[in-house]
C-alpha cells in the first residue's frame, strides 16, 4: 500500500490518476466559486470595469477617435473584450499569491491531492469569471450599439477563442502570483506586463496610426491577434485595411497556436513551482 506522508508534494500517479486529477480539480473549482459567491464585491468590481471602458471610450472619446472603414463602435467593442479577458487572468495570480500569504496552501500540502488540482481550481475560476464578464460586456454593447454581423456559430467561436485564450494566460498569471512576495507585489506587477499588451495594440486604435516602431510591436502583439480574430469572427472589420503582418493575416490559427504554446510552457512551469513552494 502507497504511504502518504506531509513533507512531499504528491503527484497525479499517488492520487489515482487522471481520473482522481480531475476529481480534485473540480473540487478546488467549487472552492473557488464559493469564494466568488461569499465575496460578490470580486465580481461586481469585476464586471464594472468592462462597462466603464465601454462607456468610456464609445461615449466620451468614440466621437473623437475615427477607424478607417468602419464604425469606432463597432470596432472598439473586441479590444474591449480582449483586454478584459486579459485583465480577468490576473485573479489567479493574486488568488495564489493570497493563498501563499494566508498559509491556504500550506493545509492543501497536507491532503492526498494532486498539486496540480490547486492550479486547475484557481484558472478554472478564472474561467467562470471571464465567461461572466462576457455575458455582461456583450449585453453592454448591444446598448451602445454594438452588432455581430456573421452567424451565431462565428460569434460563438469568437466567445470560445478569447476565452481560451484568457484561460492559457491565467496560468501565466498564476505563475507570477507564486513568484512575488507579497500580494500586494502581483497587481504592479501584472500592471506592467498587461498595460503594454493591450494599449501598444491594435485594441483601441488602428496599429498603423502608431509611430513604425510601435506599429510593428502592436502588428506582433499576440492581444492584437486575439483582437483581430475577434473582429473577424463577430464580422466587425469593416473594409478596413489588414496589417501586412502574418498574426494580422491569420489571426484565428495565431491565438490558437499562441494558447497552446502558453499551456505547453506554463502549465508545467506552474506544477513545479508549486511543488517546490509546497515542498518547503
Amino acid at each position: 500500500m502507497t504511504t502518504v506522508t506531509t513533507t512531499a508534494p504528491l503527484t497525479p500517479a499517488v492520487t489515482g490518476g487522471l481520473q482522481t486529477l480531475l476529481a480534485d480539480g473540480w473540487t478546488v473549482t467549487w472552492r473557488n466559486l464559493l469564494k466568488i459567491r461569499r465575496t460578490p464585491d470580486m465580481l461586481i468590481f469585476a464586471v464594472l470595469q468592462p462597462i466603464m471602458f465601454v462607456l468610456l471610450f464609445s461615449q466620451v472619446y468614440g466621437g473623437s477617435i475615427r477607424v478607417q472603414g468602419t464604425d469606432y463602435t463597432q470596432y472598439l467593442m473586441a479590444g474591449i473584450f480582449g483586454q478584459t479577458i486579459v485583465f480577468g487572468a490576473t485573479f489567479s495570480g493574486s488568488a495564489m499569491a493570497q493563498d501563499l500569504k494566508e498559509g491556504i496552501i500550506d493545509r492543501f500540502r497536507t491532503l492526498p491531492m494532486s498539486p496540480a488540482a490547486v492550479l486547475i481550481g484557481r484558472t478554472n475560476g478564472d474561467l467562470v469569471l471571464n465567461a461572466i464578464s462576457m455575458v455582461i460586456m456583450i449585453l453592454t454593447g448591444f446598448i451602445v450599439g454594438w452588432r455581430f454581423t456573421t452567424s451565431i456559430w462565428s460569434f460563438l467561436a469568437g466567445v470560445a477563442l478569447l476565452l481560451v485564450f484568457g484561460y492559457a494566460f491565467s496560468w501565466v498569471m498564476a505563475l507570477i502570483g507564486m513568484s512575488v512576495r507579497s500580494p500586494e507585489a502581483i497587481n504592479n506587477a501584472s500592471f506592467m506586463i498587461l498595460f503594454p499588451l493591450t494599449f501598444i495594440s491594435n485594441a483601441f486604435v488602428q496599429s498603423q496610426t502608431l509611430p513604425a516602431p510601435l506599429e510593428f510591436i502592436a502588428n506582433w502583439n499576440p492581444v492584437s491577434a486575439l483582437v483581430q480574430a475577434a473582429r473577424q469572427l463577430f464580422g466587425n472589420l469593416g473594409s478596413a485595411p489588414v496589417p501586412d503582418a502574418w498574426p494580422m493575416q491569420h489571426p484565428v490559427p495565431t491565438v490558437l497556436i499562441g494558447a497552446v504554446v502558453l499551456l505547453a510552457v506554463f502549465v508545467p512551469l506552474c506544477v513545479a513551482k508549486f511543488q517546490r513552494i509546497s515542498s518547503r
